[in-house]
């Protein structure tokens, strides 16, 4: 037997339950579909292929069920699939966040909401703050398939099914509008914004991606982490995305503590930063992230003031 290598990866969160190399022995006891994609590479190292989409599904689906108590999860083909340690890390950062606005201490339970805009078919986010913190989520999306999907993994799931919450952007132009009701009072919303302008740009990263992961060229986009259009690219790309979300904010001041969004393009936040002062955003944050090779950062934002922000009661008895 080989002796087991194991190493910590130190740009993670101090919190994140990935911060060490996979145990694949436990993950194939939680899914043994996985074992069919796990290898021993150059180094001695057991891994899965990374540029392999079902790879990178089977681990995910092993490490939701091992990590997360998910007693089911799947996707539609071609549907986003993401690197679960990097969404973890944003959840994280997060709790930090609330922690920060309340002195010091994170707060946990069923009265700290947060709205994930853009939950995809994955239910990703929802999934690890409510197994973290026990939060409760609104999750939206404009895509009725994506929904759909995520009813199903929480209906598989009977404990999620009080803790998160779905709804439909009927109106693919808005973030926020028929989505935060006048009743509603958000800890902190979060979104992973489409990163592309078009879907040649999007294509054309893909492409490049996976010539860096395999190591060789190919013009062919297979997308190892999946991806549908309006979850890769929008018009204005991530920074007229991410514009958008700040212009709509302001309507909703008192609503929402924290609006938060990852921001991938560091060339992006002098625009982000311009914008938000523009609207007379209380405080900015900027919260830097590292997995891997990859760095983006979330920029978090609020429309209260020190007193109301003060004053603000994360868990209402």
């Amino acid at each position: 037997m080989k002796n087991k290598i194991t190493v910590e990866k130190t740009t993670l969160h101090p919190r994140n339950i990935h911060r060490f190399s996979y145990d694949f022995k436990k993950l194939i006891d939680s899914s043994p579909e996985l074992e069919a994609f796990v290898f021993t590479n150059e180094h001695e190292i057991e891994s899965i292929d990374f540029s392999n989409p079902n790879a990178v599904k089977a681990l995910n689906k092993a490490l939701l069920i091992s990590d997360y108590d998910i007693n089911y999860w799947d996707i539609p083909k071609d549907y986003l699939c993401p690197p679960i340690p990097g969404r973890a890390d944003y959840i994280h950062y997060i709790a930090d966040l609330l922690g920060e606005s309340n002195n010091g201490t994170i707060p946990e339970g069923e009265n700290v909401i947060g709205l994930d805009i853009g939950i995809g078919a994955n239910c990703i986010y929802p999934i690890i703050g409510f197994s973290a913190y026990n939060w409760s989520f609104v999750g939206t999306d404009i895509d009725e398939n994506a929904i759909q999907n995520c009813k199903k993994i929480i209906t598989e799931n009977p404990k999620l099914i009080d803790a998160i919450s779905l709804q439909l952007q009927a109106e693919p132009r808005y973030i926020f509008k028929n989505i935060i009701l006048p009743e509603d009072k958000f800890a902190f919303t979060i979104c992973n914004p489409p990163f592309h302008s078009s879907q040649e740009e999007a294509t054309k990263a893909t492409v490049r991606k996976l010539n860096n992961l395999e190591n060789t060229r190919t013009t062919k986009p297979v997308l190892n982490f999946g991806g549908q259009n309006a979850e890769l690219w929008c018009s204005g790309g991530e920074i007229g995305f991410i514009t958008q979300m700040i212009y709509e904010s302001v309507k909703y001041p008192l609503q929402c503590f924290w609006f938060t969004t990852l921001v991938s393009k560091k060339d992006n936040l002098k625009s982000i930063y311009k914008t938000l002062n523009k609207v007379g955003a209380v405080a900015i944050k900027t919260i830097e992230m590292a997995q891997g090779q990859k760095t983006s950062r979330i920029v978090a934002w609020t429309f209260l003031s020190e007193k109301q922000q003060k004053d603000w009661k994360f868990n209402i008895d």
